[in-house]
């Protein structure tokens, strides 16, 4: 759809004061709208390119499919046993 911009400036200054400050949050709203587009489009474009990342989310995938997963309970303890053989082995 094409609008013609000069007619669109004649209906603004044609509208009445109480609805200007509307109609200006509104045009607020749609660039800050396009904005947040464009920035969503490029964080897509730059994770799709980040081959790591798409390996690592794979890796996720496959791993909560063949249940290798922690709750928070299982995450809290392996964190523990893991740090304490690390400690163990600086001990030596």
């Amino acid at each position: 759809m094409s609008v013609n911009r000069e007619e669109l400036k004649q209906l603004i200054d044609n509208i009445h004061e109480e609805d200007a400050a509307e109609v200006y949050d509104f045009i607020g709203y749609l660039n800050m709208k396009r904005e947040r587009e464009a920035i969503d489009q490029f964080d897509l474009d730059l994770f799709t390119g980040d081959k790591v990342l798409i390996r690592q989310v794979q890796k996720s995938q496959e791993d909560r499919i063949n249940g290798r997963i922690y709750n928070q309970e299982q995450g809290l303890k392996y964190l523990r046993n893991t740090i304490r053989e690390f400690e163990s082995e600086q001990n030596l």
